[in-house]
């Protein structure tokens, strides 16, 4: 199993300048990727603008949105946007993406939480067509450069035609921010999609994670915080998931192992560079 470290892009009132010192850092003690979280009515850094930070300053590391909301976007901008941090990563990212359910999250006229998961359909078929160069906006243009490549998709959600739509356009699916016990089902039900969908071999199946190792209580106050806006029950149960000692990290680590996990990405809680450090001591 792969292990990543999330960007700190989404910490309240973050400082923007951290993000690639953190990048830098991460890609130096040999973590397999860097993760971003998005969420638009947040004092944080869009997950594009930190991925483009990473990818300037890095040149090994996988760059990955867990999960992007991708139908807050008009698709033709987004896909656009999305193919220059890859070219400028040189074909690192992957795009994880999923549809939102935060009404605050959707800020532009025209695209908001309504229908936002038959949008999302017609979105991805945007961006295969955006990728693969055919022209934009009524003119003889393409959006992009030749030669850019068609970048991995993990897509994330719970409900039957999420992961119908995972099988028919993804790599692979990304669980949710909880314990590896309530991803599980997920899990299976990817699989199951998959093979429904005549795919072969499995997909890439990606999971994220919550740690705070210098200052436990702070970081799952930061979770909390993050979650309040979807009530109580749910922001007291993320919150009281977030891995605050060495053997919460492990445990987290083996139970994603054990479930046939590919990929881990591990989320700080509180901004401050030296977690990186404390993680890599404990899962690399």
């Amino acid at each position: 199993m792969r292990i990543g470290v999330g960007l700190p892009n989404q910490i309240r009132d973050v400082n923007a300048a951290d993000l690639p010192q953190w990048a830098v850092l991460a890609e130096e003690l040999g973590f397999a990727s860097l993760g971003t979280v998005g969420r638009n009515a947040y004092p944080g850094v869009a997950d594009t603008v930190a991925l483009a930070a990473a990818a300037a300053v890095t040149s090994r590391i996988g760059l990955m949105s867990t999960v992007l909301i991708a139908p807050a976007w008009p698709p033709a901008l987004l896909a656009k946007e999305l193919a220059g941090i890859d070219g400028i990563s040189g074909g690192r990212l992957t795009l994880g993406a999923g549809v939102g359910i935060r009404p605050d999250d959707f800020l532009a006229e025209g695209y908001g939480l309504s229908g936002r998961g038959a949008r999302f359909d017609r979105d991805l078929e945007t961006f295969r067509a955006v990728w693969g160069g055919e022209p934009v906006g009524g003119g003889p243009n393409a959006a992009v450069p030749g030669g850019t490549r068609q970048i991995p998709l993990l897509l994330g959600g719970q409900a039957p035609a999420a992961f119908k739509r995972m099988a028919r356009w993804g790599e692979g699916y990304i669980g949710g921010s909880v314990p590896p016990e309530v991803v599980a089902p997920s899990f299976d039900e990817a699989r199951a999609a998959w093979r429904e969908a005549g795919r072969e071999g499995s997909p890439r199946l990606a999971a994220v994670g919550y740690f705070s190792l210098g200052d436990g209580e702070k970081g799952r106050a930061a979770v909390r915080d993050y979650y309040e806006v979807l009530g109580d029950e749910l922001a007291d149960f993320v919150s009281q998931g977030v891995s605050t000692t060495a053997e919460e990290v492990k445990t987290v680590v083996k139970k994603f192992a054990d479930l046939g996990t590919d990929e881990l990405i591990l989320y700080p809680t509180v901004d401050d560079v030296d977690e990186v450090k404390r993680l890599a001591d404990l899962v690399l």
